[in-house]
């Protein structure tokens, strides 16, 4: 059973936030006595809160337990994992007002047990473990991820991968949990990460988890088709809408109907671009260049970026309202340098594929090539490696295990050897 107490008065430089979608509630609460000395912070729902945790270094949390887009215990469980050493607290923006200083302390063992009602100001604090916790400054979307982290990781390891991708680390782990949770909804998903880190793998797996999987998927690299044609591309154009449309043509999200748009690299999508992208996004509609006909769409969107959307919307290059409706549901795919554990597999992986094309048995690695492989920065991540492994699979020749030599004489003779041994 939950035990009342009183909470400890918050110490100068303390940062509180508070996460409720009632925003005269909020602003009661960061005007408490209670909280006079500390530095306060608001967020508007769980996701938010999560994404400003990542952001900024906060000492408490004020959980309203009635947010409007995940389950305040679920979240405040979250909390507790990824951030140790934060207390959390739930508040009630529903209940009658009490005196904020009444706290129910709860064990994080019986949080399936606070799911009842509690009284407005009411608090329940979770008992946290004592760890480090490091100063985050991620963008906020990228940020934005980590608010369902690892929530079925257990269960995730029975399952096996995600989308044809490859590793077990803990960071994959993540991705996995994270993709397979929104994969069969219509949310909008913002997949970040350095180039070569799978994102279109992300999205493709995506689609087929969701309900539209029999129905396309069409992929939109923003960054690759130039500017005057890109308006053309997406929505279409109707006969005679510029020099040479001899035809009417659908757009790519036309062609998406019923299923899956990718928008591979957004973060390259000029500005006029981005205002009648988001005017799609508002109201489903597509209307053709040259044509005053509108078209009703239903499609899914996934987006992926390897550059910060929300550096590019503080830089004015990124508008702030597409920002947001893209970032619903961010993915945040971890470089190679990150998990370097996961580099035995997709080594292997890639071998074996490469035997299988010339129908040969799989080659194989020496143990020293593979910690040499382990060390490097992989500035290309996955990608980078692929590329490697191929290029040490031609010139080990008939030979049946690759050596170091394999792999470093392409990068010496590239001049990248002397580069790549500071990790």
């Amino acid at each position: 059973m939950a035990a009342t107490a009183t909470p400890s008065v918050l110490l100068p430089r303390t940062r509180v936030l508070v996460a409720s979608a009632d925003s005269g509630f909020r602003k009661r609460l960061m005007t408490d006595p209670l909280y006079a000395s500390a530095w306060r912070e608001e967020a508007s729902g769980g996701a938010h809160a999560l994404a400003r945790l990542g952001e900024l270094r906060c000492d408490s949390v004020l959980l309203d337990r009635h947010l409007p887009d995940l389950d305040a215990v679920e979240v405040a469980e979250l909390i507790r994992k990824r951030y140790p050493l934060i207390s959390v607290e739930f508040v009630d923006s529903r209940g009658a007002q009490t005196d904020p200083r009444d706290v129910e302390i709860c064990e994080p063992s019986s949080m399936d047990g606070v799911k009842g009602s509690s009284t407005r100001g009411e608090t329940e604090a979770m008992e946290m473990p004592a760890a480090g916790v490091e100063d985050n400054h991620c963008n906020h979307a990228a940020a934005g991820a980590a608010y369902l982290q690892l929530q079925k990781g257990l269960a995730f390891r029975e399952e096996g991968a995600f989308g044809g991708m490859v590793g077990e680390s803990r960071a994959m782990q993540q991705v996995y949990a994270l993709a397979r949770m929104v994969g069969g909804r219509d949310t909008t998903v913002l997949i970040i990460g350095e180039t070569g880190t799978g994102k279109e793998l992300v999205a493709q797996g995506l689609h087929t988890l969701s309900g539209r999987a029999k129905q396309p998927c069409m992929v939109v690299n923003c960054a690759a088709i130039p500017e005057a044609l890109l308006e053309s591309e997406l929505f279409g154009h109707a006969r005679g809408a510029f020099t040479g449309a001899v035809q009417s043509r659908l757009g790519r999200i036309h062609m998406a109907q019923g299923g899956t748009l990718f928008l591979d690299e957004i973060g390259d999508l000029p500005l006029a671009m981005q205002a009648k992208l988001l005017r799609f996004l508002q109201n489903g509609e597509v209307q053709r260049l040259g044509s005053s006909e509108v078209y009703r769409v239903d499609v899914r969107v996934v987006c992926a970026t390897n550059v910060s959307l929300s550096e590019m919307v503080k830089a004015k290059r990124f508008r702030e309202d597409l920002y947001y409706r893209l970032a619903v549901f961010p993915i945040v795919m971890p470089p190679l340098r990150m998990r370097a554990e996961d580099i035995p597999a997709l080594v292997r992986h890639f071998l074996s594929a490469l035997s299988e094309d010339i129908h040969i048995s799989e080659r194989t690695v020496s143990v020293a090539a593979m910690d040499w492989l382990k060390v490097q920065r992989w500035p290309g991540n996955v990608r980078e490696l692929q590329h490697g492994v191929e290029r040490a699979f031609i010139l080990a020749g008939n030979e049946t295990e690759l050596r170091t030599e394999h792999f470093r004489s392409f990068a010496e003779m590239s001049g990248e050897g002397e580069q790549r041994q500071t990790k």
